[in-house]
């Protein structure tokens, strides 16, 4: 138990979530995945946010952005210390480390508990190779973010490799948060569907007679939306299926990378597909392509395991840690390796082997084992069932 703790009932966990004009849905969902979670397993959470007031007036663009920052570095401490004298919260759980800036607010009243999803504006900052520059007013938002997570109790990383960079970045000069490894779980229901259902779902979008591979995710540099088109164009003599790209639509440089390979008509754009849609995708899918040059976790590899879509991913860190002895991986830059698994896949008994492999890797990953072993790390700050 950390000094200056008693031991303490887990009568409440003050969840603190993101501010919904920063447009990172994931980051939203696993808010309410925590609240349902812990209520689910019998211990109260309340969710309080920052919320948009400022920021709706002008809600896009440089001017919205600092709008945004009224919001959340003005206005919300108020309404969080206020908040905490009431609540007088067992645990105080920050979702997202990108709102390490409460920590000071928090630490005096109760544990603080951050989970963090990766370090990679935080290291865009100190000047180390990602796939962003920062601005100066980013560079002193991710020196507070670095001061937060210092002061904070406990950081839960979401995945080994984010838990390396915390070792190495935030444990300097004498801070010592405790640093644990919990796995996300899939913020849905994804699980296998029957293929009549899945169809008639996703008639309004595509002719889904057509076989497809599936990509999920944004045009972040990062997510390697270039190297997908390439290997997809590699395969297509071979293969009369689709590329259905599901997220963020892709970009005009993007799509003059798809023209140029010849693949405009090959390629089907989901924009942001709810749940329900997503899960029809993945069980649908020939397989997900996912070429990520670097993620904190890598969500929608367990949400297609889970559906029994196999996965073509990158061998870097943390993908293999999660998608396990079911996913087929390759060096980043092996786009011929990527398209020969693809290939692979067409053959219904290949698919159907690896759609197995997936399914079981997929037990891995689960609401109750997450909130679990977050009932873990709050005991081990002094909190009792």
């Amino acid at each position: 138990m950390p000094p200056g703790y008693i031991s303490r009932k887990i009568t409440m966990v003050l969840l603190i979530g993101n501010y919904p004009l920063d447009r990172y849905p994931s980051m939203l969902l696993f808010n309410d995945l925590m609240r349902q979670g812990l209520t689910a397993a019998g211990v109260q959470a309340e969710l309080v946010r920052p919320e948009p007031f400022f920021g709706n007036i002008f809600s896009s663009g440089t001017l919205g952005k600092w709008l945004g920052y009224i919001d959340k570095f003005v206005f919300f401490p108020f309404r969080l210390r206020k908040k905490l004298a009431a609540a007088r919260p067992s645990i105080v759980h920050i979702c997202d480390h990108s709102s390490a800036i409460y920590v000071p607010a928090c630490c005096r009243r109760a544990p603080v508990v951050v989970t963090c999803h990766d370090l990679f504006a935080v290291r865009a900052a100190l000047g180390e190779p990602v796939d962003r520059v920062p601005t100066w007013t980013g560079r002193i938002l991710q020196k507070w973010i670095l001061r937060g997570l210092r002061q904070a109790d406990a950081l839960a990383c979401i995945s080994g490799a984010t838990a390396s960079d915390a070792e190495r970045i935030v444990r300097r000069n004498g801070a010592q948060p405790k640093i644990e490894i919990v796995h996300l779980a899939p913020n849905f229901d994804y699980a296998s569907m029957a293929p009549d259902k899945a169809r008639k779902k996703l008639t309004a979008f595509f002719d889904v007679d057509l076989p497809f591979v599936l990509h999920v995710g944004s045009n972040t540099p990062r997510k390697n939306r270039a190297g997908l088109l390439r290997i997809f164009a590699r395969g297509r003599e071979k293969w009369s299926g689709q590329l259905v790209i599901a997220g963020e639509v892709l970009n005009h440089q993007l799509r003059r990378i798809a023209n140029d390979l010849g693949l405009t008509d090959r390629v089907i754009e989901v924009e942001n597909p709810d749940g329900e849609t997503l899960k029809a995708l993945y069980n649908l899918a020939t397989a997900m392509l996912y070429p990520s040059r670097f993620e904190g976790f890598g969500w929608p590899i367990i949400e297609a395991q889970a559906c029994g879509c196999p996965v073509i991913c990158s061998n870097t860190a943390p993908l293999p840690e999660v998608a396990g002895d079911a996913g087929l991986y390759h060096d980043v830059n092996d786009e011929e390796g990527f398209a020969r698994d693809l290939l692979l896949m067409v053959n219904p008994d290949e698919r159907a082997r690896w759609s197995k492999k997936s399914l079981a890797n997929a037990q891995r990953f689960s609401r109750e084992k997450m909130i679990a072993r977050y009932l873990e790390i709050y005991r081990s700050l002094g909190a009792a069932a």
